[in-house]
């Protein structure tokens, strides 16, 4: 079985924990409403409100001024994503992390050290709770998508178990809004196909849903039966090191996604750093509103995991490989392969200074960083490149 945990309103959750005088107010995490910021993260009080990551702050301030802005404290997140990490390495080594906030554990071999999977479960959840004050939300489910959508579904404090023999039960009476990728566009298509739940969508064959949807017809299809067949990978074990976002409202402003992609960036070239890897091909994902999926990539000269040649690729390709109308973005992710883990790279012919240089400065800023939060120093280069400010990151 496969546990999907997932924390609730984490950098909120966080910033409340630090300052008890916040309890009960709208917390709201992001950049400086007075500028050109973006919401990172917001509490239960602040959602109420219609507040939700990627919309513009002013806009969050526009719909809750009482709220209390905070910039983010990446390192403090961090340092709580670690303290988390190790609660659940004392169920099980296969732990795939895939943000701060949010992992995937395979605790099939650890049934007779622990109990049960939903056993596992409740016991990492109570610890979260008396150890750090946090609350997670747990799905337990035979398989990633399913563990996913279980922990999702009674937020926040949710515990949802799946059966392996009652998948389908638990799937069929769900909207179709609940499976992965699918949006506002797609949804109002499968509506004029009828299908407002999962079960509608099960008993539809599947070649109407690829004379609708292309070769995302067979994804919903198989998304609809339960199927997922993908396993849990931890870090020291991936082909590739990626982060992405999924927006609670697609986004159309190119600016809000050059500063989403910026900061995903970042934090890849930071793992990078941190496990001593360098990747050649550079990768950029994007789902649209309606459905379609499209991924890019570039393979630069040698590996790296200097930041900035990694943004370098990763921005051209979203300002000039997308099509050039597009729907807005419902997702997106940016992560780097071909990890190459020697510490060996071919010394350049040109420009020797500027590649220490570049060095340099990753190794000055993950120190400040690490030590003061990722708001403490931007790349002034970057920021010019995205045409916006420090409160854009």
């Amino acid at each position: 079985m496969i546990l999907h945990i997932d924390m609730d309103a984490f950098y909120a959750s966080v910033e409340e924990l630090d300052r008890p005088e916040l309890a009960g107010r709208p917390v709201i995490v992001g950049g400086d409403p007075d500028a050109r910021g973006v919401v990172s993260a917001a509490n239960y009080a602040a959602r109420r409100f219609g507040v939700h990551s990627a919309m513009p702050s002013a806009t969050a301030r526009r719909n809750c001024p009482q709220a209390v802005f905070i910039r983010p404290r990446l390192d403090r997140y961090a340092e709580v994503s670690r303290r988390i990490r190790g609660i659940f390495e004392r169920y099980t080594p296969l732990v795939e992390p895939l943000s701060l906030d949010e992992a995937f554990l395979d605790v099939r071999g650890s049934v007779g050290l622990f109990g049960l999977p939903a056993e596992i479960g409740r016991k990492i959840k109570t610890e979260i709770r008396d150890e750090l004050r946090l609350v997670a939300s747990v799905g337990v489910a035979p398989n990633k998508f399913l563990a996913k959508i279980a922990s999702d579904l009674n937020k926040p404090d949710g515990f949802v178990v799946v059966q392996p023999d009652r998948a389908q039960e638990f799937l069929d009476p769900l909207p179709v809004g609940r499976l992965w990728g699918v949006g506002k566009v797609a949804d109002r298509s499968l509506q004029k196909l009828g299908v407002r739940t999962v079960g509608q969508l099960r008993r539809l064959p599947i070649d109407v849903l690829r004379a609708r949807f292309g070769s995302a017809g067979r994804h919903l299809w198989q998304l609809a039966h339960g199927l997922d067949d993908r396993t849990v990978v931890p870090d020291h074990q991936a082909k590739s090191i990626s982060h992405e976002t999924t927006f609670a409202i697609d986004v159309a402003d190119r600016e809000v996604l050059r500063a989403w992609l910026l900061e995903l960036t970042g934090q890849v070239a930071r793992r990078l750093r941190r496990h001593g890897l360098r990747g050649r091909t550079v990768q950029l994902k994007v789902r649209f509103a309606d459905f379609r999926t499209i991924t890019r990539s570039q393979t630069l000269g040698e590996p790296t995991h200097a930041t900035d040649e990694l943004w370098q690729a990763a921005v051209e390709m979203l300002t000039s490989r997308l099509p050039a109308a597009h729907p807005p973005v419902r997702l997106l992710g940016m992560g780097v392969s071909g990890l190459d883990g020697s510490g060996e790279t071919q010394r350049p012919l040109f420009d020797v200074a500027g590649q220490r240089r570049q060095t340099q400065l990753d190794a000055v800023t993950d120190a400040i960083q690490d030590r003061y939060g990722r708001s403490a120093i931007g790349r002034a280069g970057a920021m010019r490149r995205k045409g916006g400010s420090e409160e854009d990151e």
